[in-house]
């Protein structure tokens, strides 16, 4: 972050300074946690559903915090103020301030962003994406998941003046969210994944997530680019909405012969490995000489389903100025970087445990399924497949549970596991559609399932673990992993033996 005062951060938030605070006091970086608070930080105290900030803020200032970013003025054991700017709205001011630091960094030098968004693959395709176009010059790209109103904040404040491209995946739990962080950080190119059922019950309807996801395309200057998935009806109609250019991207293999995607990113001769990498020819459109680019590309992530984030990442490095062949090397090269998504470990016993388990909506539930069902009809491995509950469905929630469980019959999974009472449909859905006996078994909760796979797991078995974060399955899958020490909530997570970086 570029160097700001205790004034100069009152006036962009439209703060007030305590008694407090020193006016010439500098900031250099931003943290919303004490425990990664260092000299120079400013301290974001903002209020939590579980713990407000503010009673953090002798912790912070122990810790070196030079001023507080609050919404009420504090004080030390002697009466004296806390050194801190206080605003209405800390998080609506941390905004204000990642809007004004995205405006520095634009006159101190030349600087793109890239917004991408969609129900499911963003952080992949934002780790993909950041691995592209560091290939080009300084880039930074979100830790983990941040892609709300704090995380983005937080995201571009690790920019400063050499950086050259800045990364910013958005996510939505209503309306009105990707404006939000696109007005933050004005983006210059913007992809828009898919369209699925998350966070429907926060929406209300699938309309209005489309209307919302749509919103990053809205945003963009006449200048920008608008990477949008062709495969997707609902992505496939915000072209109407956008004065950008629009690039599309597709895996549709008769895309080659449809004059309209003539220039779109695609792949051909698309098939996966034993291995369930996904292989194909990635074509970009035709660059400055005026001849079409085609390339290979053995990509380390697991699951077909991962076509369409390569090709989104492919679509904005290309965008970016990426030579081809530096994004086809790119995609071969690069696995998963962020914990819990498609987390391959092959255990010494010859049990394999794919953990996927940082997330889960209906259609990224299939795309597991479909992948895990692929890795044992090519290997001829049993399969197990260890479902949680899928969050924030509202009405729809049971319903989309027991389609789940159909789907898994459906897909020959040969044993299904299924934690937790709000999961409980997707049991009854996998027994509906013809499951009998101990195929599908239901458990209430984490301890049962790990008990459950520790008696009767058998080397060569195919695990896979996925829930919604909430679930909490990914330290599950950890313990399954790489044993009972394994569950610590990191994005690192602890070191393991014979992981694939998937």
């Amino acid at each position: 972050m570029m160097d700001l005062t205790a004034t100069q951060i009152a006036e962009i938030t439209g703060g007030t300074l305590t008694a407090g605070a020193d006016p010439e006091a500098v900031v250099t970086t931003v943290a919303t946690d004490s425990r990664e608070v260092t000299a120079g930080t400013l301290f974001v105290a903002k209020p939590g559903e579980v713990a407000d900030g503010h009673d953090f803020i002798p912790a912070a200032l122990a810790a070196g915090a030079s001023l507080i970013l609050a919404e009420r003025e504090t004080t030390d054991d002697a009466g004296r103020p806390h050194p801190a700017v206080v605003v209405p709205d800390a998080v609506l001011a941390m905004g204000t301030l990642a809007a004004d630091h995205v405006a520095r960094l634009r006159a101190a030098g030349p600087l793109t962003v890239v917004g991408i968004t969609g129900s499911a693959g963003k952080t992949t395709t934002k780790d993909l994406t950041t691995a592209l176009l560091a290939t080009q010059g300084p880039t930074v790209g979100p830790i983990g998941s941040y892609n709300g109103e704090v995380g983005v904040p937080l995201t571009v404040f690790t920019a400063g003046p050499q950086t050259r491209f800045l990364v910013i995946e958005m996510g939505a739990t209503q309306r009105g969210n990707i404006a939000y962080l696109a007005d933050m950080v004005r983006p210059d190119l913007g992809a828009v994944l898919m369209v699925g059922t998350a966070h429907l019950g926060e929406f209300g309807s699938v309309e209005n997530i489309v209307a919302t996801k749509g919103e990053l395309v809205e945003a963009l200057p006449a200048s920008g680019i608008a990477v949008l998935n062709h495969d997707d009806d609902r992505v496939r109609s915000m072209a109407d909405r956008t004065g950008a250019t629009v690039l599309w991207f597709t895996a549709d293999p008769d895309a080659g012969a449809t004059p309209e995607l003539a220039n779109a990113v695609r792949a051909s001769d698309l098939r996966t490995d034993a291995d369930g990498h996904p292989v194909f020819t990635l074509h970009l459109p035709a660059g400055p000489a005026g001849a079409a680019q085609e390339h290979p590309v053995h990509s380390r992530l697991i699951g077909v389903h991962h076509v369409g984030n390569l090709l989104a990442s492919a679509a904005l490095a290309h965008a970016a100025g990426v030579p081809g062949a530096t994004i086809a090397e790119v995609l071969t090269t690069s696995g998963a970087v962020s914990r819990w998504r498609m987390e391959r470990t092959d255990r010494a016993d010859g049990v394999t445990v794919i953990n996927d388990a940082y997330n889960a909506n209906p259609d990224s539930m299939r795309a597991a399924l479909r992948t895990l069902a692929a890795l044992g009809a090519d290997s001829g491995r049993r399969t197990w497949a260890v479902l949680g509950t899928m969050l924030e469905l509202g009405a729809d929630s049971v319903a989309e549970h027991d389609a789940i469980g159909r789907a898994a019959v459906r897909l020959n999974i040969n044993q299904l596991v299924v934690v937790g009472e709000d999961a409980r449909a997707l049991h009854t859905g996998a027994v509906m559609e013809g499951s009998w006996g101990d195929e599908s078994r239901w458990v209430p909760d984490v301890e049962a399932a790990e008990a459950l796979l520790a008696e009767t797991l058998r080397p060569g078995d195919i695990v896979l673990v996925k829930s919604s974060n909430g679930a909490g399955l990914r330290h599950l899958g950890d313990r399954i992993a790489w044993g009972p020490m394994s569950s610590q909530d990191t994005d690192e997570g602890p070191a393991a033996p014979e992981v694939t970086a998937p």
